[in-house]
């Protein structure tokens, strides 16, 4: 599992920290988790889509904490009393971390939907592709695929009908 999935993983975690040591010991503790927990691992997703989820939660958890340990010290050396605000404390808010917690799920929604993708026929995903990731128009894939508007309907309907089971199945 570690010699599979370990590079993966620590790219992902420099995408998101830009510190290799903290990325490191982000995944050394993602793969303590995993192996402390391996039997709630149901299989219902790729093993490394559920390594980057905790790594995922991981990363989420250190920016939390970064995020009190930067903004709370610093009001303990203001007068409580006072109604002035020091400008680090007025430009502070947890909107990063909101931001980054998006980015996150963002990121892990993606990874799960490519998963979903591959499991459609090569056409479909194709078409797909076409027309939600290239945004063509529906001529123009009707065109490439050599299909009539209505297949193009059928084929677009099955497919979301398809990723909306696969994506409801990762996320229960």
């Amino acid at each position: 599992m570690i010699d599979d999935h370990s590079d993966y993983l620590l790219s992902f975690a420099m995408s998101k920290l830009r510190d290799i040591d903290l990325a490191k010991d982000l995944v050394q503790d993602t793969f303590v988790s995993a192996l402390t927990k391996i039997e709630t691992f149901e299989k219902r997703s790729k093993l490394r889509t559920w390594l980057t989820s905790i790594l995922n939660r991981k990363i989420i958890d250190h920016w939390r904490k970064a995020e009190t340990r930067y903004t709370d010290p610093i009001s303990n050396f203001f007068n409580q009393n006072d109604d002035s605000r020091h400008w680090i404390l007025e430009k502070t808010t947890n909107s990063n971390i909101k931001n980054i917690d998006e980015q996150i799920n963002e990121t892990e929604t993606l990874t799960e939907l490519g998963d979903c993708l591959d499991t459609l026929p090569e056409k479909w995903r194709g078409i797909v592709a076409s027309k939600y990731l290239d945004e063509k128009e529906s001529e123009q894939i009707c065109n490439d695929f050599d299909i009539t508007s209505s297949n193009l309907w059928v084929i677009m309907h099955r497919a979301k009908l398809l990723l909306r089971d696969c994506l409801n199945s990762k996320w229960t």
